[in-house]
């Protein structure tokens, strides 16, 4: 219904009244929006304290010391208005209930890997570590460039969770072992710690899969509640001091060539931070990924020696046998994860095609290069 001027006695058109209505109104819907709006958003200049919840040890090498940074980096770079408090693993929630922590909002971040919480959806696996997937480069490369990140987020998107890379261990170790594995046989019956889906091509081939928090691995072995555990690599297995407890160390793994590191956000929270701060901390975990592989790939290079020279330790390869055997558990794996859902299914279809022209650059790229630089060391 449109509006009309009222016209004063000398004839002129007085608008006082139009204007007047028109203020009102409009005063009316700012009043409105700015009722509905308040609750969800955070005023710029307002102090904010979120929660950080982490799966590991406080100060583990590798991941609790670059939760502990990404936490350190957003407090700084927001100037204090955005402070992140970190939580290690059974100090606000137990490690493996993390993600429910940050879906639920009992901690606004958490940093952890999305394999732990496979229960929910068997598709997170992807987005940790695959048997015989991606180097750590070609993972970000997949989740920034190649449409994983998109696919991780309506992956996380039921809970109300927001997933980013925060980076990653490099090559890990295939695990401590109390007897030496020369063939499928030696597999049966034996208890291993070992996580995600390296877990579950072992259990095809009769191994008793057991998932323990890090913070448990030792003790664990030392006890005899396991026979075999993998943790990472060796820079933290020289600081848990599984070679107290097993001799022979097999390296690489099949099933983490480069796993990916996740720190996760609670959503709602996320979208009601002011738009630098939503940038800061998705530009922190970004540049905590970068710092973290790096993080490890030192640990690992100075460590390396230091652990093989313990008292008793073995390394060792795994037997053609039983990597075929592997490979072929694992595959079996990825197929029946794939007919779980149609995102399941795209999820696969992005990765192991990436997987399968990242494996042919490789051959005349890194793996080139490195036995180029071994032939002539």
């Amino acid at each position: 219904m449109s509006e009309k001027s009222s016209v004063t006695k000398n004839g002129k058109t007085d608008t006082s009244k139009t204007l007047n209505r028109r203020q009102a109104l409009g005063a009316l819907t700012v009043g409105v929006g700015a009722s509905l709006a308040a609750p969800s958003v955070v005023r710029a200049d307002t102090k904010i304290t979120w929660k950080m919840a982490m799966t590991w040890p406080r100060n583990a090498p590798g991941v609790g010391v670059n939760a502990q940074r990404i936490a350190e980096m957003i407090t700084a770079m927001s100037g204090g208005r955005l402070t992140v408090e970190l939580y290690a693993g059974g100090e606000l929630v137990p490690p493996f209930e993390v993600f429910d922590a940050v879906s639920r909002g009992v901690a606004q971040m958490g940093h952890a890997a999305s394999y732990y919480w496979q229960g929910k959806n068997q598709a997170f696996h992807f987005f940790t570590g695959v048997p015989f997937g991606l180097t750590v480069a070609e993972y970000s490369g997949w989740l920034y460039f190649g449409g994983g990140q998109e696919l991780w987020q309506r992956a996380y998107e039921p809970f109300g969770v927001l997933p980013f890379f925060a980076g990653s261990s490099g090559p890990q170790a295939g695990g401590w072992f109390r007897k030496e594995i020369n063939s499928l046989s030696d597999l049966q019956g034996i208890k291993m710690r070992i996580a995600g889906l390296g877990g579950e091509a072992m259990r095809k081939l009769g191994v008793n899969v057991v998932l323990l928090p890090p913070g448990e691995i030792f003790s664990a072995m030392q006890s005899g509640t396991v026979d075999a555990a993998e943790w990472v690599g060796p820079w933290n297995d020289l600081a848990f001091g599984l070679y107290k407890v097993a001799n022979y160390y097999y390296m690489p793994a099949f099933h983490e060539i480069g796993p990916a590191l996740e720190a996760t956000v609670n959503k709602e929270a996320y979208e009601a931070l002011p738009s630098d701060l939503q940038e800061i901390v998705k530009r922190a975990v970004m540049a905590s990924a970068n710092e973290s592989y790096a993080d490890f790939t030192y640990g690992n290079v100075k460590s390396f020696a230091p652990l093989l020279a313990k008292e008793g330790v073995e390394l060792k390869t795994f037997p053609d046998e039983v990597m075929q055997a592997l490979y072929k558990a694992a595959e079996e794996s990825l197929v029946e994860i794939s007919e779980t859902s149609p995102l399941a299914k795209e999820i696969y279809d992005s990765f192991t095609g990436y997987r399968k022209e990242a494996n042919s650059y490789a051959q005349a790229s890194d793996l080139a290069a490195l036995n180029m630089r071994a032939s002539v060391m």
